[in-house]
């Protein structure tokens, strides 16, 4: 489903990702851990387009996208949700769900028609509604949201256009107890029709829903290996306790 072969990204002397090499399997699951500053946030812009690499290659499906436009890679499926919220405040739950369901079935070039009223769009909007618990709020405008809804929106607008590649950008940061448990029923539920790849800081979400975990410092992949695998690792133990540099890579 996703490949990336030696992707390095440098803005002038900085090197911020050196040599990634990752490989996920259709339906998986698969989290990048790693401190801040490790090159997470950088990794994501990268996959979906926002920034071109130095070097290296990205391929989805076996198909060669690394210098592919951000809209060329979400026709082929892969939508993400944001760290910070990237949502239309003036219009309603609804309506964010709609725009997103309607872009992604083709229609929003249908001008002269109400295609927002269309039934296969409104039952998509609330198919997605439930799936992220807001079924009951759909007519709530997102200014008076609190931050836990948007959070849940941001992730319900990713699943909208319907990915086979779905990049999760720290989905439970900023939010309480119980929205963190909702979020770990969400992707429990997801269809394996969907490859997930999150950037996740709760290490209790990470070690329950991945299949594998990639763990990132200094823009390099320093381990990757099972739950159990990361778990027991001195080093993953040293880079989240202090201690490690870039001598240890």
């Amino acid at each position: 489903m996703l490949e990336v072969v030696d992707l390095c990204k440098s803005f002038g002397s900085l090197v911020v990702t050196d040599h990634v090499s990752l490989r996920l399997d259709q339906g998986e699951r698969r989290v990048v851990l790693g401190p801040n500053g490790a090159g997470k946030t950088t990794l994501f812009n990268l996959l979906v387009g926002e920034l071109s690499p130095t070097s290296g290659e990205i391929r989805m499906d076996g198909r060669l996208v690394t210098h592919a436009p951000v809209e060329a890679r979400a026709r082929m499926g892969l939508s993400r949700s944001y760290q910070k919220n990237n949502l239309f405040n003036g219009l309603t739950i609804r309506e964010n769900l709609s725009l997103a369901t309607v872009a992604a079935m083709g229609l929003s070039g249908a001008l002269t028609q109400d295609v927002h009223r269309r039934p296969e769009v409104k039952r998509r909007v609330e198919e997605v509604a439930a799936q992220i618990g807001l079924a009951d709020t759909l007519d709530l405008p997102v200014a008076r949201c609190s931050y836990g809804y948007r959070r849940q929106l941001e992730v319900g607008i990713a699943l909208a256009t319907g990915p086979k590649l779905l990049l999760m950008d720290e989905p439970t940061s900023g939010v309480g107890p119980d929205m963190i448990q909702a979020f770990h029923r969400l992707l429990k539920t997801l269809p394996r029709d969907i490859t997930v790849l999150i950037i996740e800081h709760d290490m209790d979400l990470a070690f329950d829903v991945a299949d594998r975990i990639t763990v990132l410092n200094y823009g390099k992949v320093v381990f990757e290996g099972t739950p159990q695998e990361t778990r027991a690792s001195p080093l993953v133990s040293e880079i989240y306790l202090g201690g490690w540099d870039d001598g240890h890579a």
